[in-house]
């Protein structure tokens, strides 16, 4: 056993040795804990590989329960992109990868990654529809109007008005990248689909707090 818990250990160094070279954002030790948790959410019992991938399931319950996210279609959204290869699982490349930019992404990181999430059927725009379908969903709570479907018309021409640089009644991620530099409260305009940093610094507590040992 002793043997085995050896291996896997080392194992996991050669791993995150070759991922933190890859990924920005996180150290060796860092990308070490980042694919112990990843293999502790999987249930793995031998911590020795992480074939497996993380499904929508676990990963979203990790989204409402550690980042607070609440919306399903933004939390499934969120899935999608840190899922590249689009096989419904996330392996531990994409978890390491999906949150280097989660939590510690610069703002172009930021702009791309909450582009892609908005795009809802990633044709490279955020239309109208795609704009009222989301405010609706987020907003929908807040709205004691007898008809909240004018409100949110309202508003999605007011963001168009706002974001929509080329005046092509959609939001190319030229527009959106745009927008969002003038002003920075822009990026999350259609639903919260970033952590907070009281969540961020509350997962990485959790996640390295064991870094300071190694």
């Amino acid at each position: 056993m002793a043997e085995m818990s050896a291996l896997s250990r080392k194992l996991i160094q050669n791993m995150a040795e070759t991922l933190s070279k890859q990924v920005k954002h996180f150290n060796k030790t860092e990308t070490e804990c980042l694919i112990r948790l990843f293999n502790t959410l999987l249930g793995e019992k031998t911590e020795s590989k992480a074939t497996h991938g993380l499904d929508r399931g676990k990963f979203r319950n990790i989204l409402h329960s550690t980042f607070g996210l609440t919306d399903d279609m933004i939390m499934d959204r969120v899935f999608r992109t840190f899922d590249k290869d689009n096989d419904s699982s996330l392996s531990v490349k994409e978890w390491i990868e999906g949150l280097a930019v989660f939590l510690r992404g610069t703002l172009d990181e930021k702009i791309k990654f909450c582009f892609v999430v908005y795009d809802l059927n990633g044709d490279g725009y955020i239309s109208r529809e795609e704009m009222f379908h989301m405010l609706k969903n987020s907003l929908i709570k807040q709205l004691t109007e007898e008809d909240p479907d004018e409100g949110i018309k309202d508003l999605v021409e007011i963001v168009l008005k706002k974001m929509d640089y080329d005046h092509d009644s959609r939001i190319s991620f030229s527009d959106f990248s745009n927008a969002v530099r003038d002003e920075n409260l822009l990026l999350e305009a259609f639903g919260p689909c970033l952590p907070d940093l009281k969540s961020i610094q509350a997962f990485e507590q959790h996640a390295f707090q064991d870094t300071s040992r190694t």
